[in-house]
């Protein structure tokens, strides 16, 4: 009978080990994520950003560049919820239209670090020696220039503007994603499964595609999505500075920069865009925190 009762407590175990195997990993990094209640507002947050971006046409009030002289400087009101600028542009429409321009150089510009960085980091983790050295020390020269400098430098090479932008804001952040790679990389490169898929005669590039980069996902995931919020902040500096977006674009440094001259008598001119980027930020680096913590293997329950 001990047995038999043994046996019967163990069956909820073996099914409830199935159900496991069955909903696959990412299920399972979805629901610790769901515990972690600040990561699920900042989700919240960037969706409804990702909303208002991909329909700022109908959601806005109004056109980013609709003028109206004889309503400059409205504090917030009925008609304009967050108050008018010194051309009587409603302020909610421009938030609503720049974060559009703020999430497409987020995005951009983290794709192309991504790319490059990672491309870089697994090929110098891969390969390592002298072709490792040589990777890794340009990385270190650029990782020894403060990323806002170098993106001013190449702003200020190319010119002003939205791709420019996100060149520049990229380029600044491919030392981070090199080196996140290359340590994935070599944890990797001497496990089991690499070496048997080298006995069955794949080639360098199908491991490191199929196999090193699916299972280094975890840390360049994290780093992105902080890596978004660190872009926006570099894209709102270069506008504010005059290196980025120009007007009218509606970018949420360029109407810092254009509010700071008003600051004293019309403070809805700088606060609302100021509390747009950093409402953005930190619902990022609270998504950042809830993944890293969701992807760690030695927090699973």
């Amino acid at each position: 009978m001990s047995n038999v009762k043994a046996i019967a407590n163990d069956a909820p175990t073996g099914q409830q080990e199935l159900k496991q195997k069955k909903s696959g990993p990412w299920r399972e990094v979805w629901r610790r994520l769901r515990k972690n209640k600040a990561a699920i507002f900042g989700l919240i947050v960037i969706l409804i950003l990702v909303f208002l971006a991909i329909f700022a046409d109908f959601v806005a009030p109004y056109g980013y560049d609709d003028q109206n002289l004889q309503a400059r400087f409205q504090t917030p009101n009925s008609q304009h919820w967050l108050g008018t600028d010194n051309f009587g542009r409603d302020i909610m429409s421009r938030i609503i239209y720049g974060s559009r321009i703020s999430l497409q150089v987020g995005f951009i510009a983290v794709s192309i670090a991504m790319i490059c960085g990672g491309t870089l980091g697994a090929i110098a983790g891969y390969y390592g020696n002298k072709l490792d050295n040589f990777i890794m020390r340009i990385m270190d020269i650029l990782l020894a220039i403060p990323g806002i400098l170098l993106a001013i430098s190449i702003v200020a090479a190319l010119g002003p503007g939205l791709r420019n932008v996100m060149i520049a804001v990229g380029i600044g952040s491919i030392p981070s994603y090199a080196r996140i790679v290359r340590a994935s990389v070599l944890s990797l490169r001497d496990q089991e499964f690499i070496e048997a898929a080298k006995a069955v005669g794949a080639n360098d590039f199908r491991i490191i595609v199929k196999h090193i980069i699916p299972n280094s996902m975890a840390p360049i995931i994290v780093q992105a999505t902080i890596g978004v919020a660190n872009a926006i902040l570099s894209a709102a500096a270069l506008s504010f500075i005059g290196l980025g977006i120009q007007p009218p674009q509606p970018e949420w440094g360029a109407m810092l920069n254009t509010g700071k001259q008003y600051i004293r008598d019309y403070s809805h001119m700088t606060a609302f865009p100021g509390l747009a980027i950093m409402i953005t930020i930190f619902a990022l680096n609270l998504l950042g925190d809830g993944l890293r913590d969701a992807l760690d293997p030695r927090l699973k329950s």
